[in-house]
This record gives structure tokens, sequence and C-alpha cells, in this order.
């Protein structure tokens, strides 16, 4: 059976049983991988909690997320991205010898499958009776998928194995959920910040020539946050995004931006000022002047693109930062032409 069906097997085995665990991770030592105590959950127990999202080993808490109903997730500015995968130190010897007999028990992996898991995991090849003998001394580590960065179960193939406490896992850095940087670039992947559309004036349609004012409800564009856990042990991360500016995109050559970059900086937690009566004549710190009509082929796409500034706290660490985040949005916008009356 392929490591990807075998994935989904033993989840499925996992809600079949009443059983989505919590388990423990190993304490952070000087080599980055740990040789700590923990209390371990208990694998019966239905692991939910409000705002959190429960992942294998690693626990999300996104209550400090944006709750705008259309906030969506970051899209970094580099070519660096979350993890679409990782692993993480999920099971005690116990745990996984409960939730593999159960898998064997449904006979819907096949035979053949559960003969050579059996031998595997238990048989001695080259496990034995699932490695209870080392029972405190190290983990069974599995993988997990950030559901909001596909495919990552193609990245992640790797079976069930054994880590003792203190070893580093045989995977590549970048897949392991071991430390409080890999927690911070997990937690990156799980930030959603709010809809970025903006507030214009005139609010209907604007006029060739005439400067719209472009401004955000500044309530709406605080920092949000994300952290990330090793569960039962006090290792966490929290990612925080701060809003930093704002880019103006018009949606046609034919305008004029302010200021000239079309780059809107946060002053106080709000971009822009709110257009006032008296101000048809003076120029937006934020806005646009466009310089022809839209006309017949319907209104001007205007792109509002909102750059957060991405930071991080970590378990024993002071952290750091990552990069720049960015989510944008487009909104139509009709310019007409300024109506004469000749006499």
């Amino acid at each position: 059976m392929p490591a990807l069906n075998r994935s989904r097997a033993l989840l499925l085995a996992a809600f079949s049983a009443g059983a989505l665990v919590l388990t423990s991770v190993p304490a952070l030592a000087d080599n980055g991988y740990g040789d700590g105590g923990a209390q371990h959950s208990d694998p019966d127990q239905q692991a939910t909690a409000n705002g959190q999202d429960l992942t294998a080993a690693v626990k999300i808490d996104t209550s400090k997320n944006s709750q705008d109903p259309e906030a969506g997730p970051l899209a970094p500015v580099s070519n660096w991205k979350p993890p679409a995968c990782w692993y993480a130190p999920t099971y005690t010897p116990a745990e996984f010898k409960k939730l593999e007999e159960h898998t064997w028990s449904l006979e819907s992996t096949g035979y053949q499958w559960d003969a050579e898991q059996r031998d595997k995991y238990a048989g001695g090849k080259p496990y034995k009776d699932f490695n209870k003998d080392k029972a405190g001394k190290g983990f069974w580590w599995t993988s997990d998928v950030n559901r909001s960065f596909p495919p990552g179960w193609d990245s992640c193939t790797k079976e069930p194995f054994w880590v003792d406490k203190g070893d580093p896992p045989p995977v590549p850095d970048s897949q392991a959920a071991a430390t409080p940087e890999d927690l911070a670039h997990i937690a990156y992947g799980f930030v959603h910040v709010p809809d970025t559309k903006v507030t214009l004036a005139p609010a209907g349609a604007t006029k060739v020539n005439l400067p719209t004012w472009v401004w955000l409800d500044k309530t709406a564009f605080k920092p949000v946050s994300v952290t990330a856990t090793l569960a039962n042990y006090n290792i966490s991360s929290t990612v925080t995004a701060t809003p930093q500016s704002l880019k103006i995109e018009p949606g046609t050559a034919d305008a004029q931006l302010f200021p000239a970059s079309g780059e809107c900086t946060f002053v106080n937690g709000s971009i822009g000022t709110p257009y006032a009566k008296g101000d048809a004549d003076k120029t937006p710190p934020c806005g646009v002047t466009y310089l022809r009509a839209s006309g017949n082929n319907g209104p001007f796409k205007l792109k509002a693109t909102i750059t957060w500034k991405i930071t991080w706290t970590g378990t024993g660490t002071a952290g750091g930062t990552l990069p720049d985040g960015a989510f944008g949005n487009t909104q139509d916008v009709t310019v007409d032409e300024i109506q004469a009356i000749n006499r």
C-alpha cells in the first residue's frame, strides 16, 4: 500500500476508534531535538478546541487570527513557502500499538499489507512489539500536512518511524517539527489576514481627472498571530503578522497614483485619510486619479494588496523574522466622463 494511502488509513482508523491523538514530543536540548519528559495525553480522548486546529502532534492555535469571513492566507513575497508537510513525534509505543492493532482489526488494508506491517512493527523486522521496551526513551514519528498547501501528501510519504530521544529525525530539517523555528515555519502557513477591500470616495462612480481617495478601516487591520505548539511539551512558537503598507494598482495605465509609487504606508494603524467634505480639490495622501473613463469595456479592476511584516518568538529564543507576506484583492471602479452643460 502506498504511504499516502497508509496515512489516510491510519487517520480513518483513529477517527473510527473515536480518537484523534494529541501526543507527546521531545523537549528541546542543546542539539535541538531534546531529552525531556512529559505527561502523555489520553489516546481515547477526542481532541477538539475552539480556535485550534489539532494536527498530529502539532497544535495550531488560530484564535488570534483574523475573524473576517473574507480572510485569507498570506503569500510570501519571496520564493520561500511555509512547509506543506512535516514530521513530528506523535505516538508512544502503547499508543502506536493500539492504533495499528485497531487498523488491522478492520481488515481494510488487506491481509498481505497487514502481515507486512505486523512483521515490521511487531515481529522484529526491524521493530519488536512496537518498541515497548523503549517506552519513555523515544517516540514514533508520523507525517502531517497543511491542507492549504497541496500537494503536501506527496512530499511527506515516509511511513511511521522510531526516533530515540536526543537523536535528530532521519528527514530534512525543513520537514521536522522539532524546534521552535520549525514550529514558526509551520504556524506561518496558518496565518489568515482580513480582506483588503478599500473604501473609496466618491463611493459610486468616480470622474475623470478628479482624485479618488483611498483608505482602510483601521479597526480591521491590526496585527494577527498564530501559535504552534508541540502537544504536551512546553515548546511553542508564535508568528505575528503586522500590516506594513498598501499597494494600489488602478487597473489601467491611464491613471495617476498618490503617492506616485502606489505604496501607502500604515500610520498609527491606518492607511490613508477618510475623505471629508471640502476635500474634493485636495491631493489625497493615498489615492488615484483616473485619466480616462472606463467606457463600455466595464469597470476598471483596482487591486489593493497589503504587505504584512512577519515576526516570531519561541520557547527559549527571541525568535526573528520570516519573509513578508502579501494578501490582495480587486474591486470594480467605474469612471465616468465629467458632463458639461452647454448653454
